[in-house]
């Protein structure tokens, strides 16, 4: 086999979280920063851009480095497939680094039917895991909303309103709202001046001639 590739494949949930702890590790394997793929999505399943990339540049001989079977997915049915597909039909190789001593697909390789008889048990045992992990995140997340809605607290963006808006906007806010009422600047330009989008500048305008009037 010729033009053998190592990659690596890394995953985090969601855009917020650093990739920096795996991305370090797959270049110290001697991994190409080109060939670090990685995802920053769910692990549900595998309709990742990042991962189908990877898949649909692999070869046989490959070696693929991934930190985490969790990395990897959380789908116990899609994990055991997914693993196959690439060692056994793409007839290339995977190294968890978590758990390299267990999940070495190269090591399993050597020990025949066996090999594949043990690979099959410790994956979906792991498999298995990864996704009850996944669902206890998913209940703990349900049960963390809920206990908010009860105590009243509001969930997502801030709630903008007259307030909340930064020193900046307030001074730019008076400076401004008389010419904008003497029609000397457009709504539109107000608008771009306090950064506002047009359901929110109404909002504050209301909430400022309140202001003013009490």
């Amino acid at each position: 086999m010729t033009n053998t590739k190592i990659f690596g494949y890394v995953r985090v949930s969601d855009k917020g979280q650093n990739v920096e702890r795996q991305d370090i590790k797959m270049l110290e394997l001697g991994v190409d920063e080109r060939d670090i793929f990685v995802d920053k999505a769910s692990g549900k399943n595998f309709e990742r851009p990042q991962y189908q990339a990877l898949k649909s540049v692999i070869r046989e001989g490959d070696l693929i480095y991934i930190d985490a079977l969790d990395r990897l997915g959380r789908n116990y049915d899609e994990i055991k497939s997914e693993w196959q597909y690439i060692t056994r039909k793409l007839n290339a190789d995977i190294v968890i680094l978590e758990k390299r001593e267990l999940f070495d697909s190269r090591k399993f390789k050597t020990m025949g039917d066996m090999g594949k008889l043990m690979e099959d048990q410790f994956l979906s045992l792991l498999a298995y895991v990864a996704e009850q992990e996944r669902k206890k995140m998913l209940q703990r997340q349900k049960e963390g909303i809920a206990v908010a809605k009860a105590q009243g607290k509001h969930l997502g963006r801030p709630q903008l309103n007259l307030s909340t808006l930064s020193k900046q906007q307030r001074a730019d806010l008076e400076a401004n709202y008389q010419a904008w009422k003497d029609k000397t600047i457009t709504g539109v330009k107000f608008m771009e001046i306090l950064e506002l989008k047009k359901n929110s500048f109404y909002k504050i305008i209301g909430e400022y001639e309140n202001s003013i009037e009490a």
